[in-house]
């Protein structure tokens, strides 16, 4: 499915991936679910998050933390029509160039919480980020710079990131780690 350019193919893509990762999710054996990722024996598997997720649960986490950061992002500049009073998307103490370490500390965050917990959060806030998209029209989702508070791009980039794009890259990895239990 190409990148969603409109609410409705949005609305769509972020239900229909997140189906996708939990339909993969419920489908794992119990012997998927409690094996540790492992990435290492693939070279081409380089980047931090690979050795970052240990398991399903950190994965959720992952995607749950980067909504709960759009969320707040979102609830922080409604409203606001000046550029210089918005509040990053990202904590003050990360950037782009270092939000590895932002996605470390979620881990490390997280690290207590249960894989069902893990499950329960992300679907409060993927249901609270579709009812929030639903508020939007087109133009305020998908034309760049409609709100100052977020930048040169569009608030629907935002969405696609932290929803379908976001699951799609998730799903791909657990396929990747059922492909590594032999299945």
């Amino acid at each position: 499915m190409p990148r969603p350019r409109n609410k409705e193919d949005l609305l769509t893509a972020a239900k229909e991936n997140y189906s996708k990762l939990m339909d993969f999710i419920a489908s794992m054996s119990d012997a998927e679910m409690k094996a540790p990722f492992d990435f290492s024996a693939d070279a081409s598997k380089k980047e931090a998050h690979w050795s970052r997720d240990k398991n399903v649960r950190d994965l959720l986490i992952h995607l749950y933390e980067w909504q709960k950061l759009l969320l707040k992002f979102v609830e922080n500049n409604a409203g606001k029509t000046d550029a210089k009073t918005a509040i990053a998307f990202l904590p003050s103490e990360y950037s782009w160039k270092t939000y590895g370490a932002m996605n470390v500390m979620f881990w490390n965050r997280n690290q207590s919480t249960s894989l069902e917990h893990a499950k329960k959060n992300l679907e409060k806030t993927h249901a609270e980020l579709i009812s929030l998209i639903e508020k939007y029209s087109d133009e305020e989702l998908f034309t760049k710079k409609h709100f100052a508070w977020t930048g040169g791009t569009d608030l629907g980039s935002y969405f696609v990131s932290t929803t379908s794009s976001h699951y799609d890259w998730a799903l791909k990895k657990l396929k990747a780690h059922r492909k590594n239990c032999g299945k």
